[in-house]
């Protein structure tokens, strides 16, 4: 399979015909309505696989979301003309990378941008979970709140706790930054281990196996892309490991858990609670854990601020330009990266 890097770079000699699948950010779409020959959905209705691949067989650039997937099958039905999937979002795992490199198409994504607006909300799960916060809101929302006493509502001090975090990449790091302001001991485990500067700056310990980090934790907060590799990391056997009345934070993606697990744990005392922003089967979003006093579900806002979605789209923008003009794009996607 040639690597993308190696492809000689060839000059668009006509305005790019681009795609948007989702509704982005208005001035975002007007610059590219000045740019490109582009179609926006400003319905922001999801669109079908065959509208997709219908598109696919029309445009030069597809700008996918993560709402979308774009795999092998529909690649291969590509027209010759599409060269680039620009997507709009740092994870790729909705798209098959092979099957694009294979049909020497390019794949971008939109590293960086949701950095800080991701790693705010997980701090809120962080907080919020082991403080008992949804739970506050419900009673005084139900006119249930009788007043205050010595013994109502106690939760879990943050400070002297040891905060577990999975996949220590720009999130991570992130989440770590503001955890350690809380007083919270970070505990990390990643694929790799960090240089030890990096280590000594976020006050983190690198801990080798997750099983280990999964005992050790008292609130887990999870910031690793998904795959096969991380496919329901943190199932049954893994959630039995963590303390008693421990937390689980999701602000990643949903299929790194095992729902039906992390529900029985709930359902059983097991864990306390949790922080969701990601399901396995969005929109949907299981009964049982929105019946749970002590499960904060968000509706995947994550990189839900103004800037960040500005940024993420200009990012897009950047990189079919780049292409346009036959250059390599600035945030190149390689195949098989993760």
């Amino acid at each position: 399979m040639e690597s993308p890097d190696t492809r000689p770079a060839k000059r668009l000699e006509r305005t790019p015909r681009v795609f948007v699948t989702r509704h982005l950010m208005p001035s975002v779409e007007s610059r590219m309505r000045e740019l490109f020959d582009v179609s926006l959905n400003t319905e922001d209705q999801p669109l079908a696989r065959e509208q997709l691949v219908a598109a696919m067989q029309e445009y030069d650039v597809l700008v996918p979301t993560v709402t979308d997937r774009i795999d092998a099958e529909m690649i291969a039905a590509a027209g010759r003309q599409l060269g680039l999937i620009a997507n709009f979002g740092a994870g790729t795992e909705h798209i098959d990378l092979a099957a694009a490199s294979a049909r020497n198409i390019l794949v971008t994504n939109t590293p960086g941008v949701f950095t800080d607006d991701t790693a705010d909300l997980a701090m809120s799960g962080i907080i919020g979970v082991p403080r008992r916060i949804r739970e506050g809101v419900e009673l005084i929302r139900s006119g249930r709140w009788t007043g205050w006493t010595p013994t109502a509502l106690l939760g879990t001090k943050l400070a002297g706790k040891v905060l577990g975090i999975v996949g220590m990449g720009r999130i991570g790091q992130a989440v770590a930054h503001r955890a350690h302001a809380f007083g919270l001991e970070i505990a990390y485990h990643n694929r790799k281990r960090l240089p030890e500067a990096v280590e000594r700056m976020f006050k983190a310990r690198w801990v080798e196996q997750l099983d280990d980090l999964m005992s050790e934790a008292d609130i887990l907060s999870l910031h690793c892309p998904a795959g096969p590799d991380t496919h329901h990391m943190i199932d049954a056997r893994r959630i039995g490991l963590m303390k008693d009345g421990a937390c689980l934070i999701n602000t990643a993606r949903g299929d790194l858990v095992d729902q039906e697990a992390l529900i029985a744990a709930l359902e059983s005392g097991k864990l306390a609670g949790a922080g969701l922003d990601v399901y396995p089967d969005e929109p949907d979003v299981d009964a049982r854990l929105i019946a749970h006093p002590n499960v904060m579900t968000l509706p995947h806002i994550g990189s839900a601020t103004r800037e960040g979605r500005e940024d993420s789209g200009l990012k897009v923008i950047a990189n079919i330009r780049m292409w346009a003009d036959g250059h390599r794009p600035p945030d190149q996607v390689l195949s098989g990266l993760v």
